[in-house]
């Protein structure tokens, strides 16, 4: 396929990723209504227009910015036959399935990093700092993280040459799992016993957003809970009723705006601005 053909191909599917969005959300949406794991603390009136400010000010940057970014560069690297997979010869459908597990856990071992190095820690705490967990928090990235986690992603998709129809499946995949698994849905418990050897359930990303530093670093999977069992930093699910939710960092309501939630990674937890010294905090 040439460089035209691609572009065709993106251009062809570019609402997709959309509709696939909208629709997840609001079935997970009604679900969470009708069938949800736990009672909400604060109200959704108050925190989901701000997380729903912060998901279109980064879609529309991003937009503007690094359109099609991973793509792009599985299509670059296609282009200049550059990268592992563009070396090699192999079945197309063996390239797809090699790119969503390689890619999976690049943002595994990505996720562990930004828990581990604390400048990466205040970026991401923007995540954890959400008390509540349901379908929004799956979206709420600080900009800087989202721009970071690009970054990395479309490296490795280029130094490994990955399918571009791989890239394509494997964005709307983890599109779709962060929305599922940061639900306040309750599966059967026989069920997500069993979903949980394969992906990540609701359940099991709960005990990540626990405001125990121990709960809160593990479980640090996207798709796959493998990853966390061979790389034992896997925990088991918290007992329903007993969890409790979010780092309890910036308690004022008014760290729940959208302005707050952008100027979080610079703000001591009294506050104030705070860029020397930078210690990891829970």
């Amino acid at each position: 396929m040439d460089f035209n053909a691609y572009l065709n191909l993106i251009s062809s599917q570019k609402n997709l990723p959309f509709i696939l969005f909208i629709s997840v959300f609001f079935v997970l949406s009604v679900l969470e209504i009708k069938y949800g794991g736990y009672k909400e603390k604060i109200p959704r009136l108050l925190r989901w227009p701000n997380h729903f400010l912060l998901i279109i000010f980064n879609a529309v940057l991003f937009r503007v910015l690094f359109p099609g970014f991973c793509l792009y560069a599985a299509i670059f690297a296609a282009e200049h036959r550059f990268g592992l997979l563009n070396q090699v010869p192999v079945p197309s459908l063996f390239g797809i399935i090699i790119t969503i597990i390689f890619l999976d856990w690049t943002l595994y071992y990505l996720h562990r990093v930004y828990h581990a190095v604390p400048l990466l820690w205040k970026i991401h705490r923007v995540h954890h700092t959400d008390v509540e967990v349901d379908v929004t928090t799956g979206l709420r990235f600080h900009t800087i993280e989202i721009l970071m986690t690009t970054l990395v992603e479309a490296s490795v998709i280029y130094l490994m040459g990955a399918p571009v129809y791989g890239v394509f499946v494997f964005e709307l995949w983890i599109g779709v799992s962060n929305l599922f698994n940061h639900s306040n849905i309750r599966i059967p418990a026989a069920l997500e016993k069993m979903l949980r050897w394969f992906i990540i359930t609701p359940d099991m990303h709960r005990t990540h957003h626990s405001s125990s530093p121990t709960e809160t670093n593990s479980d640090f999977g996207f798709n796959f809970s493998w990853w966390d069992r061979l790389f034992m930093t896997y925990h088991e699910p918290l007992k329903a009723g007993k969890e409790k939710l979010g780092l309890n960092i910036f308690e004022d309501i008014r760290y729940f705006e959208f302005k707050s939630l952008l100027l979080q990674p610079f703000l001591d937890k009294k506050g104030k601005f705070k860029f020397k010294n930078i210690t990891r905090e829970n």
